[in-house]
């Protein structure tokens, strides 16, 4: 490992046990009503969705929590966009938020290249995402995520980390969600017209998230 990987490394899981230290000091947790992701909206604009079932063993690994991965294909032949929301309402057991920037590789995903998008949606108060564009053989799909909890929306996974123990000290709370937004690139396709599609789905997504993603 590379030594300010390791030192990332290391940050974040001081600060995970320093989440813990002050949790368990508290006591219980509070956890807001929420609704079940189950009940996401199917339909955004003109695409429904179709709902994937998460193997049992990939349940295992992302741990004790709320999960929604749905495709939305388009009526009139476009790209699909694929949506997946992983939330966690409590941290403090050791489940936590799994970055796809692991995960994709271990899928047989590469990135080709990598930055962050401003997300503004009206509404919505702008936040950053990150981008992914990644392959897989001939595939290439293009990749949005960013962490979300307390009406806070960031790219970074370590500013992630120093918010849930900051928020587990002001408001014992440790919860929090991934949105991630993947869609392929047609043969020929450029990044900015795949970029627009995903814009476009995140401006349906974002605004509907408050009802599942507690305040």
């Amino acid at each position: 490992m590379k030594p300010h990987r390791y030192a990332r490394f290391l940050m974040a899981l001081s600060l995970l046990a320093l989440t813990a230290v002050f949790l368990h000091a508290r006591g219980q947790e509070i956890q807001p009503a929420r609704e079940p992701l189950s009940s996401f909206p199917k339909s955004l604009g003109t695409r429904s969705g179709i709902d994937y079932t998460i193997p049992q063993d990939i349940r295992e690994v992302l741990g004790d929590g709320d999960f929604l991965w749905r495709l939305y294909p388009d009526p009139n032949g476009a790209p699909d966009v694929d949506l997946f929301v992983a939330y966690f309402a409590s941290q403090r057991a050791g489940d936590t938020l799994h970055s796809p920037k692991n995960c994709l590789p271990g899928d047989g995903w590469f990135p080709i290249r990598s930055g962050e998008q401003e997300i503004n949606v009206p509404g919505v108060a702008p936040f950053r995402a990150n981008e992914y564009l990644v392959a897989k053989n001939s595939e290439r799909r293009l990749v949005l995520y960013w962490y979300q909890s307390h009406n806070r929306a960031v790219a970074n996974e370590y500013w992630a980390k120093f918010y849930q123990v900051a928020d587990a000290i002001r408001y014992n709370r440790s919860d929090g969600s991934l949105i991630r937004i993947t869609t392929p690139l047609a043969h020929g396709e450029r990044i900015e017209s795949a970029r627009e599609r995903l814009m476009q789905f995140v401006g349906q997504v974002t605004p509907q998230l408050g009802r599942y993603i507690p305040q």
